[in-house]
């Protein structure tokens, strides 16, 4: 399973796995989209078991109602959190939640933890979660997860989000030992994300930036290879080596007793 499958790094990343002959679940957010994604992802690959699931992640009542008719259904050995959003103005969902929380934290808290069970009925199962080398300039701030008591940016509190995914991996690996956890930075990508929300951060890098099956390569390597399996689970990886992920421990059980206070009941 693949979420944000529809563009850069997600798509990049299905395709792939399609191309080697597996079975692809696409989550995406805009039908339009996805439904044209998929269909490049099948003529591509030849590989006609991709299917389409859509789902705003930022809506945990929607995500986990949408796992509740998935396990009826599927079984699934490997979830990549890929999705995320990068808002710039402070906005909030119907839940009245931050939108980067509630997509990039909440929505792959939520995602996750109601896939264990389906995942734990697997051989070799994997979660692995795009993260960003954006949070190593963030300390894990417990206090203000939704960002609402200093001046808003977004860029920062995309940075925090994927700090709290790193938070998350180490507690999920604690708990669940029979399924591998990992998050990794796939480095700078050129994708629609970084063009769209960093308009100036893509123009100063430009040519520098790594393609968008560059930046695919360790989540991939996560994801499917026998030698990532025997790796530390809850670990941050960087170009398919661990790598340090600099914050201070106590600060994990903050963030699971906010979300489990603001996820779906």
């Amino acid at each position: 399973m693949v979420t944000g499958g529809n563009s850069g790094i997600g798509k990049a990343t299905a395709f792939e796995i399609a191309r080697r002959g597996g079975t692809v679940h696409l989550v995406c957010r805009d039908e339009n989209r996805a439904e044209g994604a998929r269909g490049e992802i099948i003529r591509e690959s030849g590989n006609q078991n991709i299917f389409l699931h859509i789902v705003d992640l930022s809506d945990p009542k929607t995500v986990w109602k949408f796992v509740e008719n998935f396990k009826q259904e599927h079984t699934l050995n490997v979830l990549i959190n890929n999705a995320g959003c990068m808002v710039n103005e402070r906005e909030l969902t119907e839940d009245g939640l931050e939108k980067n929380f509630a997509t990039n934290t909440l929505g792959v808290y939520v995602l996750t933890t109601a896939l264990i069970p389906v995942l734990e009925k697997e051989h070799d199962p994997r979660v692995v979660t795009v993260s960003s080398g954006g949070m190593l300039v963030q300390k894990l701030n417990t206090d203000d997860l939704q960002s609402e008591r200093t001046a808003f940016d977004g860029t920062m509190v995309y940075a925090q989000n994927k700090r709290q995914q790193v938070v998350l991996t180490e507690q999920w690996a604690r708990a669940h030992p029979t399924i591998h956890f990992s998050c990794m930075h796939p480095g700078w990508v050129d994708t629609p994300g970084v063009r769209l929300s960093m308009p100036g951060f893509h123009a100063r890098l430009g040519a520098r930036l790594r393609s968008e099956a560059q930046g695919a390569d360790t989540v991939l390597w996560l994801a499917l290879a026998p030698t990532a399996a025997v790796q530390p689970s809850g670990r941050f990886f960087q170009v398919i080596e661990i790598s340090p992920v600099l914050y201070t421990k106590p600060s994990i059980e903050a963030v699971t007793h906010h979300l489990l206070t603001v996820g779906p009941q």
